[in-house]
């Protein structure tokens, strides 16, 4: 028996939404918001229940949070308005965005009727538009919905993502090319996060021309592949994408999880140790590149590892045990980590506990500049 959710209803988000970022920020907070060498953005599930969006301080420090109504996923960021978004948790219909030094009260975005939300999106290059991934979800198509953020978010259009259960999307060094991880998943908010189609799903990876909308590539993995979900992306130094998969055939297989896409050439899944291969357990949570030390990292929480690849040759060159770790960031020669046990785990390895806090998925560098 498949037991169906509802979707949050838009006058409860809006009113959970309403404590302001600014009210609840200190003004030393602030003031240390300002000195921080880098700041990080991360979702969030108390203790007690409720759910937010935090940021924390380069050694790991909570310095300010905003309240959310229900469970986050990924945040983006706009250089230019200095605005990050934190997009719901699929099948949520909700996206916050605020301001990470307080000087404005959040704001939220409704996904429109027959939508919503897959936990991830983008800013143009000018800040004038952000692209979110959507379901929709009566036609079973991915879209990705577009937002004037110069005029309260509004919507004003869509394009196809080519494919099934989008997830991360990427803008691409061109500024004009998006990248779309469609995850060949179908799913409908009627049934939660069932699965439905688990024996036909197709994922792939596209190339898409942001402006009009038109496909411009599209690579689909091996048939022996069909159910090996392709998730989550980041971009190295090369300009090369990097991109995590799941699994969702026989857990006796050991599919290749992490690969490598790039214009005009076919997918390339990187071999890796069948040690560290195995301890992923079918599983990437998050994708990080660090071009300035030429590295990417993935995490599984289902395997509690996090991996670091060399980026120019494509070898695994460390594995670390971490209860539960997914979050994931760039941080000068190394990576800040968050787990799912409320730790945050510095570049050097040094670990913070934060026990109030469960850490969700995903984990945004803000830059010093920003």
């Amino acid at each position: 028996m498949i037991l169906k959710t509802s979707l949050i209803d838009r006058r409860d988000f809006l009113k959970a939404a309403g404590i302001g970022l600014a009210s609840a920020m200190t003004p030393t907070a602030w003031a240390a918001t300002l000195a921080a060498d880098a700041i990080f953005a991360t979702a969030f599930v108390k203790r007690d229940g409720s759910f937010g969006a935090a940021v924390l301080s380069e050694a790991g420090k909570v310095l300010h949070a905003i309240d959310l109504p229900d469970r986050g996923h990924d945040v983006t960021f706009d250089p230019i308005s200095k605005r990050s978004v934190v997009f719901a948790r699929q099948p949520g219909t909700f996206a916050v965005v605020f301001d990470h030094t307080g000087r404005a009260a959040p704001l939220t975005i409704a996904s429109i009727s027959g939508r919503h939300f897959f936990g991830h999106g983008v800013f143009s290059p000018d800040g004038a538009l952000l692209y979110a991934t959507e379901n929709d979800f009566d036609n079973a198509a991915g879209v990705v919905g577009i937002y004037d953020a110069r005029a309260k978010f509004s919507r004003v259009g869509e394009f196809p993502t080519y494919g099934m259960g989008p997830h991360e999307l990427l803008l691409l060094g061109d500024g004009r090319t998006i990248a779309v991880a469609n995850g060949g998943i179908e799913t409908h908010p009627d049934y939660g996060r069932a699965e439905l189609n688990i024996a036909t799903m197709k994922p792939s990876y596209v190339l898409i021309d942001r402006v009009t909308g038109d496909l411009i590539e599209k690579h689909e993995l091996p048939s022996a592949l069909h159910q090996l979900s392709i998730r989550h992306m980041d971009t190295d130094r090369s300009g090369t994408v990097w991109f995590g998969c799941q699994y969702r055939g026989p857990g006796t297989d050991s599919p290749l999880l992490v690969g490598r896409a790039a214009r005009g050439k076919e997918l390339q899944l990187l071999d890796m140790p069948s040690e560290i291969l195995s301890a992923l357990r079918n599983y990437i949570g998050s994708v990080s590149a660090n071009p300035a030390a030429g590295t990417v990292a993935v995490s599984s929480p289902e395997g509690n590892s996090l991996v670091v690849f060399d980026a120019a040759s494509g070898r695994a060159v460390s594995n670390r045990a971490l209860v539960e770790v997914c979050g994931l960031a760039p941080d000068r020669t190394g990576f800040m980590a968050t787990t799912g046990a409320g730790e945050i785990v510095e570049r050097s390895g040094m670990t913070r506990s934060e026990p109030d806090y469960v850490w969700d998925n995903h984990m945004l560098r803000i830059e010093p500049a920003a």
